[in-house]
């Protein structure tokens, strides 16, 4: 248990985004397909968990200061930093192994891309303020992007500033959730927000996500792709989750971890469940 707390393995929900290629092409229940995002699935979570080591590593007595932080598993000492380091070594032969073995050169590109970006956003970048979150939501964008070359599947322009613009929304409301958790926090991105500045952000990601999405929804490219023009239906959806987000995050204060957060909702992930059956039934049962 304490080493899947410093692998984070909470955290791979994440990396389902590299199967949104092969969902929204309508292949995902292709063996081959989903075969090849599963490969893809566990390379860039192996991946994620080595920068979360190494931030770890690098953040023990900031940590040590946080009130949720502390407890992880470098922090309070239940895992040592001789065995952090160890661990690093089974790891990356995994990533690289496997990365030589099933990758095509761009899928290793973008899978260096990630890990290089995430290694100055941990040494450095992560103190800037705005630059931090774009890196946040550019890795996911790494995600689709990733999940595409692995299963050869070209990813749409639309599907990219949908997961750019998303993953804005996640980090920002997590800044804003550290910020009013901690407001003499360690973060020292954190001197560059105030709450009234995130809340007007967050309108901003949230409104260019909606509308970005009605566009994709109603492109003439995408309804000719999946042969249907129900798909605005699904922005029922994404509205209510979208809005509840922002509930919780303005209102609540409860986004703090994005990922806790999306374990815990359940009307989120009622709005995620819905509009999940609603686009496999217009994709898959058209």
């Amino acid at each position: 248990m304490k080493i899947f707390n410093l692998l984070r393995v909470h955290q791979w929900v994440k990396n389902l985004f590299v199967f949104l290629p092969a969902f929204f092409s309508g292949r995902l229940l292709e063996v081959s397909f989903f075969t090849e995002s599963l490969i893809a699935f566990f390379l860039f979570s192996f991946t994620a968990s080595i920068i979360y080591i190494i931030n770890d590593y690098k953040d023990i007595e900031k940590d040590k200061l946080h009130p949720v932080k502390k407890h992880r598993p470098l922090a309070s000492g239940a895992i040592s930093k001789q065995l952090a380091l160890l661990l690093l070594i089974p790891f990356a032969a995994f990533v690289v192994i496997g990365a030589f073995y099933f990758l095509s050169i761009q899928a290793i590109l973008v899978l260096v891309a990630y890990f290089l970006m995430n290694l100055a956003y941990t040494f450095y970048l992560k103190n800037i303020p705005i630059v931090d979150v774009t890196i946040i939501a550019l890795g996911f964008v790494f995600r689709v992007l990733f999940g595409g070359f692995v299963a050869v599947i070209l990813v749409s322009k639309w599907a990219l500033l949908l997961t750019f613009s998303l993953a804005l929304i996640l980090a920002l409301g997590k800044r804003r959730g550290e910020l009013v958790l901690m407001p003499t926090n360690t973060r020292k991105a954190l001197q560059g927000y105030t709450v009234e500045f995130l809340n007007i952000a967050l309108t901003i990601a949230i409104s260019i996500t909606l509308v970005s999405y009605i566009m994709y929804s109603v492109s003439a490219e995408v309804i000719k792709n999946f042969g249907s023009d129900y798909l605005y239906v699904t922005t029922l959806f994404v509205l209510m989750g979208l809005l509840r987000y922002l509930q919780q995050s303005v209102v609540f204060n409860k986004t703090e971890s994005p990922t806790k957060f999306l374990y815990k909702d359940h009307f989120v992930q009622l709005m995620v469940f819905l509009w999940i059956v609603s686009f496999f039934v217009i994709i898959y049962f058209k």
